[in-house]
């Protein structure tokens, strides 16, 4: 069941990337989308919480931390789309479980059989394969160091994930309290920029602040979707193993920006792709 959650997550997550690559290349306010997405979320988990009657307990609470990991690496992603090319901030961002796999090991004593260790492996060069292509060069790292940061806390959304699973919180809650810290986040800074910039008006931008919160509502669909997700699978599986599948979001991002944006894929691409693919495979007979 946890690489079902997995590759279900990784669709979700792979459909959110594409939405923030798009509203990016926008003229929007950036705080008030995330803003939107964040809030959806939030609306999305107290109805849950409603419906299926989950307890509010202190373990919830660690959604708090969630949010604010969630709130930086979201940020960082977007700004990486923004500034410099989609398909190398696409792949650090899609990196993480090289992160949570040694957290793991350290934090809870994980450990991954050689075959399960393999197929990581695979996986990870696979994507790796891919950083290295033809049309990503040392001239053309532009949104590369936020890429990393947003790698970084990603890595520390997923161990939290994880520690959730750990002690027993309640699912709905805590990701109402996820959402609500990064709604807050975002909001704030969207005021600090308002206070700021108090002569600037909607007008100056294509889309208006109304219409911005409103897609990045719909844009919050796919992450609380995949948030759901992923938290079930790390219930039932190794937290690396689960980061790794679910970093596999990237080549859904790949694929809108090969036949979307119309990049080309060089040789070594091609083999990238052809290697995670084998390595999530792989995953299928190991978990089988």
């Amino acid at each position: 069941m946890w690489l079902l959650f997995s590759v279900l997550a990784a669709m979700s997550f792979g459909l959110r990337g594409i939405l923030y690559h798009w509203t990016s290349q926008q003229s929007l306010n950036r705080n008030v989308l995330l803003c939107g997405t964040f809030f959806m979320g939030a609306v999305i988990s107290i109805v849950c919480v409603l419906i299926f009657k989950q307890a509010w307990t202190s373990s919830a609470l660690i959604g708090v931390q969630m949010g604010l990991f969630s709130f930086g690496a979201n940020a960082s992603m977007f700004k990486g789309f923004a500034v410099g090319k989609a398909s190398l901030v696409a792949i650090l961002t899609g990196l993480p479980s090289v992160v949570v796999v040694v957290f793991a090991y350290f934090l809870w004593n994980e450990h991954l059989n050689l075959m399960q260790f393999f197929a990581f492996v695979v996986i990870v060069i696979g994507i790796l394969v891919v950083r290295y292509s033809n049309d990503i060069t040392l001239n053309n790292l532009q949104g590369a160091g936020w890429g990393v940061l947003a790698l970084l806390l990603f890595a520390g959304n997923d161990l939290s994930s994880k520690w959730t699973t750990l002690v027993g919180a309640p699912l709905f809650p805590t990701l109402f309290f996820m959402f609500t810290t990064g709604t807050c986040c975002f909001g704030l800074w969207w005021l600090k920029d308002r206070l700021q910039n108090p002569t600037k008006t909607p007008s100056s931008a294509r889309w208006s602040e109304r219409q911005t919160f409103l897609i990045g509502m719909g844009v919050g669909i796919t992450n609380v979707v995949g948030m759901i997700l992923i938290i079930h699978g790390f219930a039932h599986g190794k937290t690396g193993l689960v980061s790794a599948v679910v970093a596999l979001n990237v080549l859904i991002v790949l694929l809108y920006t090969r036949f979307i944006l119309k990049d080309k894929f060089s040789k070594l691409e091609q083999s990238g792709l052809a290697l995670a693919l084998i390595g999530i495979l792989m995953m299928k007979i190991v978990a089988s």
